[in-house]
């Protein structure tokens, strides 16, 4: 039998950052932890990614995940808010990196049909999955379910390559 792996998910945001743990073993999934980490908004930019890395860089050293999965960038309207996006995003890609870990990128369109079944899916829809997918968590819609829905995405899709990682890093 396998061994499980344990997963960090990411949904960078620096109001509102998810993050869900699971841990895989084959087919099976189970919830390990999830929360969202909400830096400071008053605080100046730099302040508010150096707690965002810390928050990130605390979870890894509590639950120690095998490997870590982010949100890729997506487009938005205002190109203040995609750059802040990015902000978040690298935060949220080098505090694994930094702990070692193998960090699978994921588009939100490959997140929610990994584990909805449409790319097309609403965030009310990717929280009512991950109720039955993880039983007994009641998370709502939002960013720790997008967070645990990054993480199982990782598990469907990325255990290959986070082998490969492990085996010649």
């Amino acid at each position: 039998m396998s061994r499980a792996i344990r997963i960090l998910g990411l949904d960078p945001s620096l109001v509102k950052c998810g993050w869900g743990i699971v841990e895989a073993q084959g087919l099976k999934i189970t919830h390990v932890a999830h929360g969202v980490i909400k830096p400071d908004t008053k605080r100046d930019m730099a302040l508010r990614l150096h707690e965002l890395h810390t928050a990130i860089t605390d979870i890894i050293e509590i639950h120690t995940p095998d490997e870590a999965a982010v949100e890729d960038m997506f487009f938005k309207n205002n190109p203040n808010s995609a750059i802040k996006l990015g902000y978040a995003r690298a935060m949220c890609l080098l505090a694994p990196a930094q702990a070692g870990l193998y960090v699978g990128e994921y588009s939100a369109r490959k997140v929610k049909k990994s584990v909805v079944g449409t790319g097309g899916a609403d965030k009310v829809q990717v929280a009512a999955m991950m109720n039955v997918l993880l039983p007994g968590i009641k998370v709502t819609a939002g960013d720790a379910a997008d967070a645990l829905a990054i993480a199982i995405c990782h598990a469907h899709r990325a255990s290959a390559a986070g082998a490969l990682h492990r085996r010649f890093a």
